[in-house]
């Protein structure tokens, strides 16, 4: 029994130290890094994708089968849910 005791608290320690580091390693809040492509956006998102919003350009023109895939994904677990709560409404 102590030595479950000593294996939580060692872990709930290493979760603590990872906790701390990777909170120390953040960007500040509103100061995200730059990227490249950022600016290939900006610059050709209008033109190659004909949209005056890029946020919409980038996430169905150049984006678009992922996000067709991440929409799948969300409609077979909301099919999944469903048929499971239908099952048990029998």
């Amino acid at each position: 029994m102590c030595k479950m005791k000593a294996v939580r608290v060692l872990t709930l320690l290493a979760l603590f130290a990872l906790l701390v580091f990777t909170s120390t390693k953040l960007h500040d809040f509103g100061m995200p890094s730059h990227a490249a492509m950022d600016d290939y956006f900006i610059q050709n998102g209008q033109a190659e994708t004909g949209s005056n919003n890029i946020v919409a350009a980038i996430l169905f023109d150049y984006r678009g089968l992922d996000t067709l895939g991440e929409a799948s994904v969300l409609f077979a677990a909301a099919s999944g849910i469903f048929l499971l709560f239908r099952r048990f409404g029998k």
